[in-house]
């Protein structure tokens, strides 16, 4: 079936791989994909855009109309939109699954490429070209490292990886630099630092509630510095803090904290990083003083996953078995081919955002270097989000430095 929006055709696509990609024969999932071509050139001999969702966990986006990065794909490519495995409309995984925390061992990086690549091979004979957004860079260095023979140009954003990083390695990077957003938030809006103790006193002292039932705790409460994160997170945040302990405040701060959408994202958000060790909760054991829930005066977390999460919020109560179990074994297998990477013939071009509170900049342009025929654009015109709130402009910068114009 095939949905016509403001300048984009929709058709959707359902392909079933197996769950274990070294097992063809066993049990399959279904894994859902949605083509976006412009409605004028849908008998056109296009190439193929995959785009890579970040998360781990998240699902594609759902298109309203041609407009932003995926209008400007579809003057010259068919976009693949992928809902990875366990995502949106894919093969769903729940707490009901039988072993959960053995199943989830398939659902990385590693098994979302060798899904990508059959895919491919089942839409087109031809590689195609990708875009990787956050994690989606992640999945894009695994692919040139399993399958580049799959790969014409990949497009990245905000998502280059350290090779051989472990988790510890990453959060040693990034918590600084989520202090420091906090510090440049509250240097921005002082007045908000009196109203966020005021609202961690009522925390405290209180039990307050979300609509949800869970209780809002001051730890719960600091995680709203994910939204530090993106272009306007800092204005959105000050904003929310300014309402107050309101019923539109504990409505907001429970769509944001809750992890109803993407649970996934919280139970293998450690492991994304792990290569043949455990990360046993690694951002909980090198969370800095600073940012601890009595400290004064109270800042905020970033892109961190605690397991009290996983007492506290109802989305990812029943995941709290799989995910004690994820952060505790060392059964990951590398991502990254090195040798393989180093030699890298494919053309690689990476937007670096220099002020990244996700992805530490060092870290990415450290595997730049290591990484053959890769170019970088590193800016601090935009934040982690880029790509998605720029109009189009990152992307366009990205394929004009590909086709030689820049």
């Amino acid at each position: 079936m095939t949905v016509l929006l403001p300048g984009v055709a929709l058709s959707d696509h359902s392909f079933t791989v197996p769950l274990d990609h070294a097992d063809p024969d066993g049990r399959t999932i279904e894994v859902f994909a949605r083509e976006a071509v412009d409605p004028a050139r849908r008998g056109d001999d296009l190439p193929w855009l995959l785009f890579l969702q970040g998360g781990p966990g998240g699902k594609s986006p759902r298109p309203t109309s041609a407009d932003g990065w995926l209008g400007h794909a579809l003057r010259t490519h068919r976009v693949l939109l992928l809902d990875q495995r366990g995502t949106g409309r894919s093969t769903p995984v729940t707490a009901r699954t039988p072993d959960l925390a053995g199943e989830l061992h398939h659902f990385r990086a590693d098994a979302i490429v060798a899904d990508a690549e059959l895919i491919r091979r089942r839409l087109t004979d031809r590689p195609w070209d990708t875009l990787g957004q956050s994690y989606g860079g992640f999945l894009t260095l695994t692919y040139l490292s399993q399958a580049p023979e799959g790969l014409r140009t990949c497009y990245i954003t905000g998502g280059l990886p350290g090779l051989d990083a472990t988790a510890d390695d990453v959060y040693a990077r990034t918590y600084p630099r989520v202090l420091d957003k906090c510090r440049r938030y509250l240097a921005r809006f002082p007045a908000d630092a009196a109203k966020i103790e005021a609202i961690a006193d009522q925390l405290r002292t209180h039990d307050v509630c979300l609509p949800d039932g869970d209780r809002l705790t001051v730890r719960r409460f600091q995680t709203l510095g994910m939204m530090l994160g993106t272009g306007e997170g800092a204005q959105r945040l000050h904003w929310l803090i300014d309402e107050g302990l309101t019923d539109d405040f504990l409505h907001q701060v429970m769509t944001e904290t809750s992890f109803a959408g993407n649970p996934l994202y919280a139970v293998l958000h450690e492991s994304i990083y792990a290569q043949g060790a455990a990360t046993n909760w690694s951002a909980a054991r090198l969370l800095p003083p600073e940012l601890a829930d009595d400290a004064a005066p109270l800042l905020f977390t970033g892109e961190m996953i605690y397991p009290w999460m996983f007492d506290d919020i109802r989305a990812l109560r029943p995941l709290k078995p799989a995910a004690d179990q994820l952060a505790t074994s060392a059964a990951w297998p590398s991502l990254y081919d090195q040798d393989r990477l180093a030699a890298n013939e494919i053309p690689v071009f990476a937007a670096v955002y220099h002020d990244d509170m996700y992805v530490d900049a060092a870290l990415s342009l450290e595997t730049a270097r290591r990484v053959g025929n890769v170019r970088t654009w590193v800016t601090n015109e935009w934040e982690h989000d880029g790509v998605r709130v720029s109009g189009g402009q990152v992307l366009a910068r990205l394929m004009d430095m590909a086709s030689g114009r820049i």
